[in-house]
């Protein structure tokens, strides 16, 4: 009888931890849902913005035709970022503790490489970029009060960038976690909420490339 009790109760906490993990996987599809929507609002921003360019201030092609060999670069650091990712998860399903570390690892070193890259892109345009203004001036540097097409690039590709810094600081944090605990059932959950917002960036950088930088150019 006590065995019997002990398996319905060993049923009912399994039951427990498989609601807890559906009901967190949930409530991180409408996170990313209300960030979709806050991605969605800035995208629109940019692209009324975009068209605002003074006479005499730099315009996206001027801006990004030398550098988009540059940013493709930073664009590839990302996606291989997602697949290793992928491998992580992969070997998750298969229990291996090394493996999960190492793959998140590498994932966190190409997340680090693209937010370095766009560190030193951000830091080139605001202090040390050139241009000649309608009064004949040279002009050092093109930050973000510089036009409102600038404003509305910088808060774009800004927010995604802290997008990024946050998921590898979270990535920091399940590493020592799962180092320490394993895969127990919260951690396996971590790793896949997180998988899911690292994707869900990759995808919004793949946006991002596209509008502001190859229609900029183009």
């Amino acid at each position: 009888m006590a065995d019997v009790l002990h398996h319905e109760n060993h049923g009912h906490d399994e039951h427990h931890h498989h609601d807890d993990t559906d009901i967190t996987v949930f409530g991180f599809w409408t996170y990313l849902m209300s960030d979709l929507i806050l991605f969605g609002t800035l995208f629109i921003a940019f692209a009324v913005l975009s068209s605002h360019v003074p006479m005499g201030t730099p315009s996206a092609k001027e801006l990004f035709g030398e550098s988009l060999g540059f940013v493709l670069t930073e664009t590839f650091a990302l996606l291989i970022s997602s697949v290793t990712f992928g491998f992580a998860v992969l070997a998750a399903y298969k229990k291996n503790v090394n493996q999960v570390l190492t793959w998140l690892g590498v994932t966190w070193v190409f997340g680090a490489i693209f937010i370095g890259m766009e560190l030193y892109e951000f830091n080139h345009l605001a202090f040390h970029y050139e241009y000649v203004n309608s009064l004949g001036e040279t002009i050092h540097g093109a930050g973000p009060t510089t036009s409102a097409f600038l404003s509305a690039y910088f808060t774009l590709v800004g927010t995604h960038g802290i997008h990024v810094t946050s998921g590898l600081v979270w990535m920091i944090v399940l590493m020592i976690q799962i180092k320490k605990y394993g895969l127990t059932l919260p951690n396996t959950r971590r790793l896949a909420c997180l998988s899911l917002f690292w994707h869900f960036l990759d995808i919004v950088w793949i946006c991002v490339f596209s509008v502001v930088y190859l229609m900029g150019v183009l």
